[in-house]
């Protein structure tokens, strides 16, 4: 599975870890993917969707019809 939210697009990047003498260690900040299920009404069917908690909250404000819309927009298959 990859660690990239389908409705976002948010995915792993790289930085540092910095200690208080100032060392630095290379890091992943890596965001929190969920594997989720939606039942969309329109099409009467679930639909399961790799979304971070942020792209959760856009489905909720938006609703899971407008989001399958732009995703479609978009190219992605689902």
């Amino acid at each position: 599975m990859s660690k990239v939210c389908q409705v976002t697009g948010r995915r792993p990047t790289a930085g540092f870890t910095v200690s208080h003498s100032h060392k630095r260690n290379k890091r992943w900040f890596r965001p929190n993917i969920q594997t989720k299920k939606f039942f969309v009404p329109n099409e009467k069917r679930h639909v399961t969707l790799t979304v971070s908690a942020k792209g959760i909250k856009i489905i909720n404000k938006k609703g899971i019809e407008s989001v399958i819309a732009d995703l479609r927009r978009r190219g992605e298959k689902i």
